[in-house]
């Protein structure tokens, strides 16, 4: 993170220094021209944007309300500078691109007390932070996000009654100019709809010893930021949380010269550009990690969902949380080219003592069994039990353990989000990679510690008959949209809605068996499960084999075509292979024609794809297999049925 006051290095130099009259006005535009970024200085700092001469946000106010000193009240400018750059990121774990284009337009503002305001204007978006100056310490005792609405919006929110949460309520709407400061807030992000032609969303980056940002209305056609304090005392809670006895009157007391998070807004003129946002790794501070080599994305086999019960004639021993039920999700794993198992909640023989495991499970020999066999072993956590044995990062580097995953943080106040730091930089430290579950949303982190492979924070998969495509099929327009998801898909038992009934061990969702397959394409994470049980997979080999070759990063991404909440269907390719998925919800059959303009041209491609079967409205389990020949610029047709879905893969 840059913790100067002004940054001075930047590839391209377009500068000038301005004096302003008393009425201070700014104005910069992206680099296409199209989106016009607006500052007015008078008692606040107001702002406004607009995409072609569209209002999109009306008269709205930033600030820092410091103990003493209320940043951007009465601001009087030293000095303005506007310059532009263009670089190309890289991202050690990419989700959607290996390479980013990274081109904007920068307004910096440096103002008497010791502090600045930077707008970064994209042709995407907008986003804008504070910079401080001052010596010591100070307390935060409030930030200023007001946003003003020029009309009526539809806002997609996902409502919490409070700072506690896991970040998996289910995503609702709501108008803006009926939501009032006494309804409940959301979390980030938030997914605004004009109503007209655009879309904004709305979220953080390089969020560092501060807490989270919540949204609520403030019952005047416009939204506030809101934040969770800083916790002061804890007191015990059982063998996963704290109870928070004693708050600070203050968000966070933090360093005093520094920058402070990203606030970021994503305009989009189609649905389909939020599938490709980049906007949170744009921001986000660059990697730490010099050597990033050992930092190994893939896909895992995960018991806890089917309840570690493999069954069948093949499964000659008693199944549970055992040595040899253990030594059968290796196996299935080396078999099918799967890089790693976790074992959740059992393994060990109290979730509060993470150096003595389970003895039914034998550890030990499972780490020299899973080295024989190529495949590495991630241990659940609770994350008190980290926090208490801090050491065990060095301990299970020296087992041979590959990475974790930590859960129930459920908070995100300053503390805890200093608590992910702490942990990414000492599993960095011992090359161990992290899985956040019970967690709040990605924020930057795992740019700057990019062992942090994946955050939960959504209505997933354990949900069961709450993870309905009617929900999902809004992440990759919103939680997806911003980072990493761990929403563990791969359920071979597929149900519709109303006649859903199923529990572990046998666990079954909501939507079509290619529904299910067009998920490990369409949702990114940097560890991707598989939930369902090896016998499952074994099962239905055609489809094991199909997503076992999904990768888990990506060369590039395109949206082919997107309808928030109703439907996505994206290409993305990895070398030479094109791998394309698409979801759809409740609302009927939908049909679609795909064009392969996106194919190299002047070759042949062989299509293998999963389609919705004539029956799958009903009989969600019902699926078809096809293959065929396409070169660029052909089109097909498909269709998907009522929480249906298409998957293929697409090579030369």
């Amino acid at each position: 993170m840059n913790k100067t006051l002004i940054p001075t290095i930047f590839t391209l130099s377009l500068l000038f220094l301005t004096k302003l009259s008393p009425a201070q006005n700014i104005s910069v535009k992206s680099p296409d021209g199209k989106l016009k970024l607006a500052v007015e200085l008078s008692d606040k700092i107001y702002y406004t944007f607009a995409h072609e001469n569209e209002q999109l946000l009306a008269r709205s106010v930033l600030g820092l309300q410091l103990k003493g000193q209320t940043l951007g009240e009465e601001p009087k400018l030293k000095k303005q500078k506007i310059t532009s750059l263009k670089n190309v990121l890289a991202p050690v774990v990419p989700l959607k691109f290996s390479k980013i284009s990274n081109e904007y337009n920068l307004l910096s503002m440096e103002f008497s007390g010791d502090y600045a305001v930077e707008f970064r204007v994209y042709n995407e978006g907008v986003a804008y932070r504070f910079i401080t100056g001052k010596k010591g310490q100070v307390e935060i005792l409030n930030e200023n996000l007001f946003l003003q609405f020029p009309s009526s919006y539809l806002l997609h929110v996902q409502q919490t009654g409070g700072f506690g949460t896991a970040y998996e309520e289910p995503y609702s709407a709501i108008v803006s100019n009926i939501w009032k400061t006494e309804n409940h807030m959301s979390t980030l992000p938030v997914l605004i709809d004009t109503r007209k032609k655009y879309k904004i969303l709305i979220s953080e980056s390089d969020l560092e010893d501060y807490p989270a940002m919540f949204i609520k209305g403030n019952g005047q056609n416009g939204v506030s930021a809101t934040f969770p304090k800083a916790p002061l005392a804890f007191g015990e809670n059982g063998d996963r949380s704290q109870k928070i006895l004693k708050e600070a009157d203050y968000i966070a007391k933090t360093a005093g010269t520094r920058s402070f998070p990203w606030r970021y807004f994503v305009v989009t003129e189609n649905d389909g550009q939020l599938l490709t946002n980049t906007m949170t790794g744009k921001l986000a501070a660059a990697s730490t990690i010099k050597d990033p080599s050992w930092i190994q994305p893939g896909q895992v086999s995960w018991e806890w969902w089917n309840d570690a019960a493999p069954y069948g004639p093949d499964v000659n021993f008693v199944s549970g949380y055992n040595l040899e039920t253990y030594k059968y999700y290796i196996d299935f794993a080396a078999k099918n080219g799967i890089k790693y198992i976790i074992m959740d909640e059992g393994w060990a023989k109290d979730t509060t003592n993470p150096f003595e495991p389970n003895p039914d499970v034998d550890l030990k020999a499972l780490l020299s069994y899973g080295q024989q066999k190529k495949v590495g072993i991630i241990l659940w956590l609770t994350w008190l039990t980290v926090e208490k044995n801090f050491h065990l990062f060095k301990t299970f580097s020296e087992w041979g353990v590959k990475g974790v995953k930590i859960d129930f943080m459920d908070r995100s106040d300053q503390w805890m989000v200093n608590y992910y730091e702490r942990v990414a930089k000492e599993a960095a430290r011992y090359k161990l990679f992290v899985d956040f579950h019970g967690s709040f949303k990605p924020a930057g982190l795992e740019y700057k510690y990019p062992n942090v492979l994946s955050y939960e924070g959504v209505r997933g998969m354990e949900q069961m008959a709450g993870a309905i495509p009617d929900n999902s099929v809004f992440l990759p327009f919103i939680r997806n949209a911003v980072g990493a998801m761990d929403y563990t898909p791969g359920a071979m038992l597929s149900m519709q809605p109303e006649v859903y009934g199923a529990q572990r061990p046998n666990a079954a969702s909501i939507g079509t068996r290619s529904y299910q397959m067009a998920l490990f394409v369409i949702f990114e994470s940097g560890l991707q499960m598989l939930a369902d049980n090896p016998t499952m997979y074994y099962r239905n080999q055609d489809c094991t084999d199909f997503i076992t070759q999904v990768p888990t990063t990506w060369d590039e991404t395109r949206a082919l075509a997107a309808k928030a909440g109703e439907y996505a269907i994206v290409a993305k390719r990895k070398g030479d292979r094109w791998f394309i998925g698409g979801m759809t919800n409740n609302m009927g059959e939908r049909e679609f024609e795909l064009k392969f303009d996106f194919l190299k041209t002047g070759e042949t491609f062989k299509v293998t794809s999963f389609e919705d079967g004539i029956n799958a409205g009903r009989q969600a389990m019902d699926y078809r297999r096809r293959e065929f020949n396409v070169r660029s610029g052909e089109s097909i047709r498909i269709k998907m049925v009522r929480n249906g879905g298409w998957a293929a893969v697409v090579q030369p």
